[in-house]
């Protein structure tokens, strides 16, 4: 199994975080960003939209993140991430999907202005409104979680690791944050387990931007 993409796209490290909980062996391909590669015909003969992640196992090519971590959540370590019986396949599936749809956008959006762009670029307006829209998505994530230790229930699941990718760097970012106490202690839940700590709760130092 190869994996390409670089270690600080918060979608590769999805996918590590994914591979490491199940202890699948994989080599690990620098890819993207500072190392570059994407433009290669080698690489877009196997994903023609260049991007990372990308997952090679056997004759299989996979890319989309997402559907990466779906793939090894249900054909690694006998389905235990993607959950036991459908209904908890279901909730784990809606709450990736809820991610992607309701928070990826505003994430990516506050992460640009607060780290990558230089500060004579950044946007004031628009990172309140990266900051809004987040906090908005997250006061429900928090409601949520009041009854439940995981976003699908009482199990760790292939859902908390594509929502829970985003809160190491959410909580590292310097702007005020209101006190969501059950987000807080999912993260504090997820920031005891190895494989977090070994592929999300990394330096992201070499993408902050040099100031002009």
């Amino acid at each position: 199994m190869r994996l390409f993409g670089r270690t600080t796209s918060i979608n590769v490290q999805k996918v590590l975080w994914t591979l490491q909980e199940l202890g699948v062996r994989y080599d690990q391909v620098d890819l993207g960003g500072a190392f570059g590669g994407l433009d290669t015909d080698e690489y877009g003969t196997m994903n023609p939209n260049r991007r990372v992640p990308l997952l090679v196992d056997g004759d299989l090519t996979l890319w989309e993140s997402n559907a990466i971590v779906r793939y090894l959540s249900n054909s690694y370590g006998g389905g235990s991430l993607a959950g036991t019986n459908s209904a908890k396949v279901a909730r784990a599936d809606m709450w990736m999907e809820w991610f992607q749809n309701n928070c990826y956008a505003h994430y990516i959006a506050l992460f640009h202005q607060m780290v990558r762009l230089p500060k004579s670029q950044r946007n004031q307006d628009e990172r309140d409104r990266a900051i809004t829209g987040l906090i908005q998505s997250f006061e429900m994530l928090n409601a949520h979680l009041g009854d439940n230790r995981f976003v699908a229930g009482d199990d760790f699941s292939m859902g908390d690791i594509v929502v829970g990718a985003s809160l190491f760097r959410y909580f590292a970012m310097d702007f005020d944050r209101p006190d969501l106490p059950k987000l807080t202690s999912f993260y504090d839940q997820l920031s005891q387990r190895d494989a977090y700590r070994k592929t999300v709760m990394t330096s992201f130092d070499s993408l902050k931007a040099k100031e002009e």
